[in-house]
């Protein structure tokens, strides 16, 4: 029995990176209860505008996540999370994606991106744009840094909530 019991135990923590996208232990599909004991400081309120991706929020500005202090909105559909949101400095960047390759796995596409503004002399400034996406089981996690930008993103989510969540109805 005890020989089971550490089988069982030894391939829970050899578990793959990537298992599930979350934050601080709130998943995809997690309940708001369950959003309010993992981030206690949260503030969850109904949608200030009708979508059918989601009908509440939840945002917390101070969240320690892979070392890197974060800001994240969480956004919930009959009670459950849809999607979330992640704003971190982007001087954090190379540490926050660091992190995420290991704790989420191997990104589907990791791109470096320079768009021209098309504008010439000294007023031209190209912008340097770094995109890297994890995609699993209809679940995806995109971080977006605008390289000159101070903040960066990163929207986690499953289904068309990226299209739908600002839709007028």
């Amino acid at each position: 029995m005890s020989r089971l019991l550490l089988a069982v135990f030894a391939a829970l923590l050899a578990a793959p990176a990537g298992a599930a996208y979350d934050i601080r232990a709130v998943r995809l599909g997690s309940a708001e209860s369950d959003v309010k004991r993992a981030l206690p400081s949260a503030h969850c309120k109904a949608l200030e505008w009708k979508s059918k991706a989601a009908d509440r929020r939840c945002d917390d500005s101070r969240v320690v996540f892979g070392g890197v202090e974060v800001r994240v909105t969480l956004y919930l559909k009959n009670d459950a999370v849809e999607a979330f949101d992640v704003r971190f400095d982007t001087k954090e960047l190379e540490r926050f994606t660091t992190f995420l390759k290991t704790h989420y796995g191997k990104p589907a596409s990791e791109t470096r991106d320079t768009y021209h503004s098309g504008k010439a002399g000294k007023d031209s400034k190209d912008r340097q744009v770094y995109k890297v996406l994890w995609e699993k089981d209809g679940e995806r996690a995109a971080l977006t840094a605008q390289l000159e930008k101070r903040v960066a993103s990163m929207l986690v989510y499953r289904g068309t909530f990226d299209e739908e969540i600002y839709r007028v109805q």
